[in-house]
């Protein structure tokens, strides 16, 4: 499933216009981007939730030659399914 296709089965479900819907989903997806840039975390209950966290600088092996590099500091989004999105799988 991509985003055309959520566009439309929220079209659809809300009973409203395929652009409506994709303004709809366009403003969710800024806002928890959003969100996340400023180091919040992101919660939709019954669905799971997102957050960054701060991966250390570490030493590293190129896989071609064997050499050591070293990979810089980064963040990295985690997301943790809720109790019941979990229990459904």
């Amino acid at each position: 499933m991509n985003k055309k296709d959520i566009t439309h089965k929220m079209s659809k479900d809300a009973g409203v216009t395929f652009y409506q819907a994709e303004k709809a989903l366009h403003s969710l997806l800024l806002g928890v981007m959003n969100s996340l840039k400023s180091g919040e975390r992101v919660t939709f209950s019954g669905f799971g939730s997102f957050e960054t966290i701060h991966r250390k600088a570490r030493t590293g092996r190129n896989p071609k030659t064997g050499e050591s590099i070293r990979i810089p500091p980064k963040r990295r989004i985690k997301f943790t399914p809720s109790r019941m999105f979990s229990d459904q799988l």
